[in-house]
């Protein structure tokens, strides 16, 4: 069978988002289209995004291919699955535009893995399914769909497989992944880097996937929930690739990028710049000096609040105070050239208290957002405390909630989103 993997070429304008809008590897492709090719069966990715296609250009990319599946995520790269945008635009667009040469068409993303009627219906897909679908992708060609955990489908004038199962990646059996010289080239954006311009390629990679935490903001119910490792052996195969290929930089899109002193050890021999997301509170002093030897340039620790009720609040269990863990990022900043404390805004913190804690930062060299309104996402625990399971208008509901809240921006947002429904 032959499979096309489509990521679309995604604009944000107007929407609540707050990943970044540069083009990055599709990393869950890359491994769907291994699995696929495991399997016998023909794959290709077409990366609307990367390559700045037009949706003419990419219906008649997928033409030529002739694909029996096309499968087409909902949101860009794993790296903000768990912040995506609300709408579906971009899909809607890209599957009314490819939808006479797609064959069976299959979406994929945070939003069918937690509203999957919904999307069904607005992509007017065959099936959507749910969670970290990569290797269950050809269970599609092989199996009778009935059969197949996670897949939504209509059967019989009715949902089928609307049981709360979802696809779970076996982690470990993910392989390293090898990107065309065309791909590497024009992936010239180094994500959260801003230590000193780019001179070669950007590259992204996964070490590690889920959290063993449970902050009530973080949407983790449907897909990369548990915390699981990929064999260091095969992280480290995937960055010798790209460095053969001229990437100069790499940015780990683990949820939380923990001090594995093995790995540390072998990224400073390899003389690799890098950065990560991770909680300052999990490092230990020696830790974070092997961090910065081991080519280490960006962090971005979620700190999120700054008083013991609050953190409470959002359930971030920590054993350390803030002032502690200030200490920590200004020990984390003497090591690497930038740090950001993230903080979100849940208004319980005075705006006076939390611009004097975010002086009180940057006056130490650590860089501190503005705190921003959080979002309340379908998969996550907030949500979930307001509304219960998520529905078909789970995105919908937690958008209206959230502008009904919002009353100022944060320096993250650069305008006003639009109140709009996930699918207009």
């Amino acid at each position: 069978m032959r499979f096309a993997l489509v990521n679309p070429n995604w604009c944000f304008a107007g929407s609540v988002y707050f990943g970044c809008r540069e083009p990055h590897l599709p990393l869950e492709l890359g491994y769907a289209a291994r699995a696929l090719e495991d399997a016998g069966h023909e794959a290709v990715i077409i990366d609307a995004h990367l390559f700045n296609l037009s949706l003419g250009d990419l219906r008649a990319r997928l033409e030529d291919f002739a694909p029996d599946f096309t499968v087409l995520v909902t949101a860009p790269t794993y790296l903000f699955w768990r912040c995506a945008q609300p709408e579906l635009t971009v899909p809607e667009l890209t599957a009314a535009a490819i939808i006479e040469a797609a064959g069976v068409l299959v979406a994929v993303g945070p939003h069918p893995s937690t509203s999957p009627g919904s999307v069904l219906a607005k992509l007017r897909a065959d099936a959507v399914l749910r969670g970290e679908f990569e290797q269950a992708l050809p269970l599609l060609a092989d199996k009778d769909w009935r059969e197949i955990p996670g897949l939504v489908f209509n059967w019989r004038g009715s949902l089928h497989g609307k049981d709360g199962r979802v696809q779970t990646a076996k982690v470990e059996a993910l392989p390293a992944l090898s990107w065309p010289d065309e791909w590497i080239s024009r992936h010239v954006h180094h994500h959260h880097r801003f230590d000193a311009p780019p001179r070669g390629p950007g590259a992204e990679v996964e070490a590690s996937r889920g959290c063993p935490f449970g902050c009530v903001f973080c949407a983790r119910e449907y897909f990369r929930g548990a915390y699981r490792k990929r064999p260091m052996a095969t992280v480290l195969a995937e960055i010798d690739g790209l460095l053969s290929r001229g990437v100069e930089y790499v940015y780990f899109i683990d949820e939380l990028f923990l001090a594995d002193r093995p790995l540390l050890s072998e990224l400073a021999a390899r003389g690799l710049k890098f950065g990560i997301q991770t909680r300052i509170d999990l490092w230990k002093p020696r830790d974070l000096e092997l961090l910065g030897r081991a080519g280490c340039v960006s962090v971005e620790a979620g700190l999120e609040c700054l008083t013991p009720d609050v953190r409470a609040l959002l359930g971030k269990r920590s054993a350390m105070s803030t002032e502690q863990m200030v200490e920590r990022l200004v020990m984390a900043k003497n090591n690497i050239p930038f740090v950001q404390a993230n903080l979100v805004d849940v208004g319980c913190e005075s705006p006076d208290f939390v611009a004097e804690w975010r002086e009180r930062l940057r006056g130490r060299g650590v860089w501190a957002n503005d705190p921003v309104p959080i979002f309340p996402y379908p998969g996550s625990n907030i949500y979930r405390r307001k509304w219960g399971e998520p529905d078909d208008l789970a995105w919908e509901r937690a958008l209206q909630d959230y502008h009904e809240g919002i009353t100022r921006l944060s320096d993250l947002q650069d305008a006003w989103s639009m109140p709009a429904a996930v699918g207009s």
